[in-house]
């Protein structure tokens, strides 16, 4: 028998595997608190320089009337009507008198010291370090060092996990999560600070794969959808308890400590879940899967054959190179496409996740309805990818976003800061697009490359993502780099454009849903110009592989 027909067998979703598959769902809310944390703890808060010692400059806003004096006639102006962040008048402060005026001509020099506005945050890795003006792209440094921990976590935790087995992948996973996320807490400079936070990266990826591909190997081929969707829903309950965790801790290594320390409750999990019983089969540990079916099928009270497994059990057929697909035209946009959307779709999520403190107004508050809004996206994406067809919740989830994000340049060009609420509701639109497209990508992508290349495709397809992601935080950034009123606006200008771009490529690919997918390179080429109906479904969020492998959907 193949191994899915032992599972359909079992029930494909029986009360068995929905007890392992929640409670490996866990670990996506601590992987959410670790991806998203930075939203908070490299936030940059209004600053300016500091004036000399005897000033007594403790405060952003002056204390009384003097102080204020004194400041007025240290620190410049920008356009915005905000003081300088990065420089501080020559001046003699002495002799200042409440008459004194500045001359415009005087000089300027840099800060050496600043004073930090403390309404929003005690302090965060930002203020503490001064990671600002000449060195405020450290922050994009470290973002982007966390999402290459993601790349080199995914490949590292995967392969590890395909030879020791799912189960201890997932405890070698979370252990090195726990372990860097507890450690950043206590980082006392930029470069440990970074080093923790590749680690984090790095097991979180290997923690939300191992956790995900254990869960999804015991579920039965037409709950794969539906199981992997399921999993944002976890996502999104840790973005909630970190908003309501983060609103209340305003300090950032108390914060970094507090969302860390209760994952070390994730190593209970390896006592209640077994090892995956498709990865002992496709390893020769027959027995040990057979009991572990056997013992599932007593609680979901069904009773599986006398003889289960035999050598052709996890036969994948023959498989291919993902060079292939690039042996013909049509293949090649194709692939190109998909490519191409996978980058656009992680950098935009990721990007306009971290965006979310420059947009202006309450940074809880909107946070908070970013997390509402990726939750509602999740629903849709269950209500509608079997009924419009992954090509068109995609690219309508693309162009959604996309557009919404590019109309944010005429209310922070044209209308004052009263309409700022504009702004973060177009904001907030593009990430309800980029939520669905990201959920909706995987099953597109599956379904459109053959068989015999899956494996592979979508491997390549998972790297793009990982590159994307790496290149979110500095266009998340530009507004620190172009200032004023354009500079806001900059970053969401670029995330729609992109996401216009991918949407409207997408229409080149062909519908999936209830067509009969193809299974070899000239199936693939052919896939498209027939209109039939499928003999069959692959209604999957993950696809078996050789050797009983499972590519998977990821949030990394």
């Amino acid at each position: 028998m193949k191994f899915d027909e032992i599972i359909e067998i079992l029930g494909e979703f029986g009360p068995y595997q929905k007890r392992l598959y929640y409670l490996l769902c866990l670990p996506a809310i601590s992987c959410a608190l670790q991806m998203l944390v930075t939203v908070f703890t490299l936030s940059i808060p209004d600053h300016r320089c500091h004036l000399p010692d005897p000033y007594n400059d403790t405060s952003y806003q002056p204390r009384d009337l003097l102080h204020q004096l004194y400041v007025n006639h240290s620190i410049p102006r920008d356009t915005d009507g905000k003081w300088s962040s990065c420089q501080r008048y020559d001046v003699n402060l002495t002799k200042v008198t409440a008459r004194t005026m500045i001359d415009v001509n005087v000089t300027r020099s840099r800060c050496n010291r600043w004073v930090y506005d403390t309404s929003t945050f005690k302090d965060t890795f930002i203020t503490e370090q001064n990671m600002i003006c000449d060195d405020a792209l450290f922050r994009s440094h470290a973002n982007m060092i966390t999402m290459a921990g993601l790349l080199v976590g995914a490949f590292g935790f995967g392969i590890l996990s395909d030879v020791i087995g799912r189960k201890l992948g997932l405890l070698a996973s979370i252990s090195v999560h726990i372990v860097g996320s507890i450690a950043t807490s206590f980082s006392p400079n930029f470069t440990v600070f970074v080093i923790c936070r590749f680690f984090t990266g790095a097991s979180n990826a290997g923690a939300f794969m191992s956790a995900f591909v254990l869960g999804l190997e015991l579920v039965g081929p037409s709950k794969r959808t539906f199981a992997g969707i399921v999993i944002e829903f976890f996502w999104c309950i840790g973005l909630f308890i970190l908003s309501i965790v983060a609103y209340f801790i305003r300090d950032w290594s108390t914060l970094q400590l507090a969302i860390s320390v209760p994952s070390v409750l994730l190593l209970a999990i390896f006592w209640f879940i077994p090892e995956s019983p498709r990865w002992l089969v496709s390893h020769d540990k027959t027995e040990k899967a057979e009991l572990i079916l056997r013992k599932a099928a007593e609680v979901n009270k069904v009773e599986l054959p006398v003889k289960l497994f035999d050598k052709d059990t996890l036969d994948s057929g023959p498989q291919a190179k993902v060079h292939e697909m690039f042996t013909s035209p049509v293949l090649l946009i194709r692939s190109l496409i998909i490519f191409f959307n996978w980058m656009v779709v992680s950098m935009v999520y990721y990007g306009l996740g971290l965006n979310v403190g420059n947009l202006g107004g309450d940074i809880y508050v909107n946070f908070t309805i970013a997390n509402i809004v990726e939750t509602v996206s999740y629903f849709l994406c269950i209500l509608l990818l079997d009924r419009w067809g992954r090509k068109a919740l995609h690219c309508t989830s693309m162009l959604l976003g996309g557009i919404a994000c590019i109309l944010t340049i005429f209310p922070v060009l044209y209308l004052d800061k009263s309409y700022e609420w504009i702004t973060i509701t177009l904001s907030m639109v593009g990430k309800l697009g980029a939520s669905a497209a990201f959920a909706v990508i995987y099953v597109f992508a599956a379904e459109l490359f053959p068989t015999i290349t899956r494996n592979s495709a979508m491997g390549f397809s998972s790297f793009c993502a990982r590159v994307g992601g790496m290149m979110s935080p500095y266009i998340a950034d530009l507004g620190t780099i172009v200032k004023g009123d354009f500079g806001t606006a900059l970053p969401l200008l670029v995330f729609g454009g992109a996401s216009v771009a991918a949407g409207l490529l997408s229409l080149l690919l062909p519908e999936t849903l209830n067509q009969t997918l193809p299974e070899t390179i000239e199936d693939a080429k052919q896939f498209g110009r027939k209109n039939n109906k499928s003999k069959y479904h692959m209604n999957t969020t993950a696809e078996e592989g050789r050797g009983g492998k499972y590519e998977l959907k990821e949030k990394f």
